[in-house]
């Protein structure tokens, strides 16, 4: 698992957001182990200090437990990690309109951005129009 950093973030809450949303993804499941500060801090080639605080902070905010001796588990409930999904739900759909915002559209427009977006969420081979005028 090897993450790209922004460079304008703290990289230990990037690593926060990795692990949730590897657990939203359900790459990790309620009450699933996670790898160890050493061996995550080498699959995704940061300091094991840096990553020790991430951990740390992913406990402190109940998304994980750790348990001496035996590491450190994503939460057994199904619910705080649904929680999440929805909080990155959320941010997906608000940086989507103030980008389309930012365009100045009208609503034809936006309907039709809409419809090529559903139409890529059913079948992600559909072209859009950009993209079909590069062939």
């Amino acid at each position: 698992m090897h993450e790209t950093f922004d460079n304008h973030r703290p990289i230990y809450l990037q690593i926060i957001e990795a692990i949730k949303r590897r657990a939203v993804r359900g790459d990790f499941g309620p009450g699933d182990p996670l790898p160890s500060v050493r061996e995550m801090a080498r699959n995704m080639k940061v300091n094991p200090n840096t990553m020790a605080r991430a951990y740390m902070e992913l406990e402190r905010e109940g998304f994980t437990l750790t348990q001496r001796g035996t590491g450190s588990f994503i939460t057994k409930d199904a619910t705080r990690i649904e929680d999440e999904r929805e909080r990155f739900i959320a941010m997906a759909v608000d940086r989507f309109l103030d980008e389309i915002g930012m365009l100045g559209l009208e609503e034809p427009q936006i309907e039709a951005i809409l419809e090529t977006l559903i139409a890529k969420i059913k079948d992600p081979t559909t072209q859009t129009r950009e993209e079909s005028c590069h062939d």
